[in-house]
């Protein structure tokens, strides 16, 4: 059985901060943390960038 993950988990397991990610990103912290709660939509750009750094396939997140 595959598992999926939240952003923030696959964020959390990366061992990586919102804001070290908003730095690799080049996005502000509040826009990673309205990504994870799903107060607004992630581009699909912007989350395989997120899966490279996470390491993580994206099949294994799921968007809340």
């Amino acid at each position: 059985m595959e598992y999926k993950i939240s952003l923030k988990a696959a964020r959390v397991n990366a061992n990586l901060t919102q804001e070290e990610v908003a730095k690799a990103l080049h996005k502000t912290k509040a826009t990673i943390c309205a990504w994870e709660s799903g107060k607004i939509n992630i581009r699909a750009t912007d989350l395989m960038r997120l899966c490279e750094l996470y390491s993580v396939p994206m099949s294994a997140i799921f968007l809340g």
